[in-house]
C-alpha cells in the first residue's frame, strides 16, 4: 500500500543490552509513551515485551508502535526536538534496534 493511507505505523523492536536494567527500561518507557502528548501527529502509542510463542523473535525483547496520522505527520517526527530527546533512552538500554514503517488502513473508531 503506497500513497495516501489511514494510519501509518512505525514499529521499533530493540535487542536490550546486557547492561540494560529495569530502570533504565522504565525510563525508557516513560519517554516514548510521553511523546503521544508532545508530538503532533501521533495517534496512538503501544509498548510491550515479545510475547510471541512462536520462537521467532531473534532476541528482539521489547518494542513500541506509534501510529501516526500519515506519512507527513511520521516525517515531521523523526527530526523533532522531543523524538530527538528520547534517542539516548533508546541508546541505554538498546544494543541492536530495528524499524519498520507500515501503511495500513485506518483503525475503527476505539480500537487504537
Amino acid at each position: 500500500m503506497t500513497g495516501d493511507c489511514g494510519v501509518l505505523l512505525h514499529i521499533v523492536l530493540m535487542k536490550k543490552r546486557p547492561t540494560g536494567g529495569d530502570a533504565e527500561v522504565d525510563a525508557l518507557r516513560g519517554a516514548i509513551l510521553g511523546l503521544r502528548d508532545l508530538v503532533p501527529g501521533i495517534v496512538s502509542i503501544d509498548w510491550g515485551s515479545n510475547t510471541s510463542p512462536e520462537g521467532l523473535g531473534h532476541g528482539y525483547e521489547l518494542g513500541f508502535v506509534v501510529a501516526f496520522e500519515d506519512a507527513a505527520a511520521r516525517d515531521a517526527y523523526l527530526p523533532h526536538p522531543d523524538h530527538q530527546a528520547a534517542v539516548p533512552f533508546v541508546q541505554a538500554v538498546a544494543e541492536t534496534v530495528l524499524v519498520y514503517d507500515l501503511e495500513v488502513a485506518a483503525f475503527p473508531a476505539g480500537t487504537s
